[in-house]
């Protein structure tokens, strides 16, 4: 079996990033919030994610864009982030191994704890 390469081009990104949504779609937990809560339309969103990890992993600088402010309103917690976070790294390491994938499962641990907390922050503020 030979050994997998890391994440170095734009197609290695839109290798991981279709892959990873795949499994998104196939997701009992995850399919419904994309699908029937957020209808994401997935013409656009992809090349926005393939943007986005391009952006983080190859340094292109071509995403512009603000995602945090889209997660706040879905009915998402810990469990939601865990079973993305865990699709994202099973993706990963199906694919490519190296400094750059290993980049890429800490960013997604970073984005997804960040987002998880500031979401159960927002929620904790329901008094006001």
């Amino acid at each position: 079996m030979p050994a997998l390469a890391d994440i170095q081009t734009e197609a290695d990104i839109k290798l991981l990033i279709d892959s990873f949504y795949d499994k998104v779609n196939q997701d009992e937990l995850l399919a419904p919030i994309f699908n029937g809560v957020s209808h994401v339309n997935w013409a656009t969103h992809l090349p926005t994610m393939y943007d986005f990890w391009s952006s983080l992993l190859l340094g292109t600088g071509r995403y512009r864009g603000r995602p945090f402010p889209k997660h706040l309103p879905l009915p998402i917690d810990a469990t939601h982030f865990q079973r993305w976070l865990a699709l994202f790294r099973a993706t990963v390491d199906e694919h490519f191994a190296g400094p750059k994938a290993d980049e890429a499962k800490q960013r997604a641990l970073n984005i997804a704890t960040v987002f998880e907390y500031r979401i159960r922050q927002y929620n904790s503020l329901s008094i006001l």
